[in-house]
């Protein structure tokens, strides 16, 4: 009983949906430098497939005012699983990128639909499927996902950061995310269609290792057969499905095991109030990723469902002080002299009693 209680709990990890998102190994650059964005189709972990072109209503970057679009041609794909954009960052300022994706649908089972509603946290439809009676009626859903990056270039802060893309879903912040710092609160508003979107459940997480991650400690190997449930899977859904992942055991605080699934649920749980708003704390150095699922029932003849994801993804840093922060290499630690003042000086002394030294011999 242990053992498939086991593998049911895995088999919900295997057949999880994929979330969307803007990914960097830092969200800092210098100006006119290169640098690269990656779509994470899977978590913010790993990144099951690619995104394809023909499926990106829009693909751009808005900075100093400018909203300048990605065409096609400028994705690369990396090992058939992250879609990657490489581009100079330009002058100094806070940039916004953004991709809207097209709908798409899925079948699914019943069993399968409750699961991933649990999973992702779709609670709402789960709360809604139970009171209607509705737990064993198969569903297909059709589904779009539309996400956002915030990142910084140089060290003057522009006000593109609050840039509305015209998403049908999407995340805005209220203040600028490189004006707040490590302890601090990030008000966040959510917008659907353009108009805040109350009593939505929203989810944020952080990973604290902003560097990357090796990869290398720990070794999980998943496998299975038959029908797959997975988002964004540009393979057919019958199919045999294995994959081997490295991850590095210290950035993963959710392990797969029997007492604790993996979940997209973990971290910050939060409700947007009236004006579509929340409050997310940034307790940590690291990159920042809140996500949600809005999902209704749908009246589209072929489809019982319609579900809207957004993400936003940005990286917070801690405070540095200039007041308390000291340069040993410019002034001497006991007197607070200039380090060049009490070298020159030296020089100075040193040539005075050669001087009174010569005249002496």
């Amino acid at each position: 009983m242990r053992k498939l209680t086991f593998s049911l709990l895995l088999l919900i990890v295997l057949l999880c949906s994929h979330d969307l998102y803007i990914k960097m190994d830092t969200y800092f650059f210098s100006p006119n430098s290169q640098a690269t964005l990656s779509l994470y189709n899977g978590t913010f972990e790993k990144s099951e497939n690619i995104i394809t072109r023909d499926r990106m209503l829009d693909a751009s970057i808005v900075g100093n005012g400018d909203r300048v679009a990605i065409t096609s041609d400028q994705w690369k794909d990396q090992d058939s699983t992250i879609t990657q954009l490489t581009f100079n960052t330009g002058q100094s300022g806070t940039y916004v990128a953004g991709v809207s994706t097209a709908p798409r649908s899925i079948e699914l089972t019943a069993q399968k639909f409750n699961s991933y509603l649990e999973h992702d946290g779709v609670m709402d439809m789960l709360e809604m499927r139970k009171k209607k009676e509705l737990m064993d009626q198969p569903v297909t859903e059709k589904y779009e996902k539309h996400v956002k990056a915030i990142f910084q270039v140089g060290d003057e802060k522009s006000t593109d950061w609050n840039q509305v893309m015209g998403y049908p879903i999407e995340f805005v912040p209220m203040e600028n995310p490189y004006h707040k710092n490590t302890g601090d609160d990030l008000q966040v508003k959510l917008l659907l269609n353009g108009q805040p979107l109350a009593n939505q459940l929203v989810f944020a997480h952080h990973n604290n290792n902003p560097a990357g991650h090796s990869h290398k400690e720990t070794t999980e190997n998943h496998s299975h057969n038959g029908t797959t449930h997975s988002h964004d899977n540009n393979e057919v859904h019958q199919q045999d499905h294995s994959h081997t992942h490295k991850e590095k055991a210290t950035s993963h605080q959710h392990a797969v095991n029997e007492e604790q699934p993996h979940t997209h649920t973990d971290g910050q749980q939060l409700r947007t109030d009236e004006n579509g708003m929340v409050t997310v704390k940034l307790p940590e150095d690291g990159l920042y990723y809140i996500r949600t699922i809005y999902m209704v029932d749908s009246e589209e003849e072929g489809f019982t469902h319609h579900s809207r994801w957004a993400t936003l993804t940005f990286e917070t840093t801690h405070k540095h002080d200039a007041s308390t922060h000291t340069h040993d290499h410019d002034y001497d630690e006991e007197s607070g002299i200039p380090t060049w003042v009490f070298i020159l000086g030296s020089i100075l002394v040193v040539g005075i009693l050669f001087l009174v030294f010569q005249k002496k011999s």
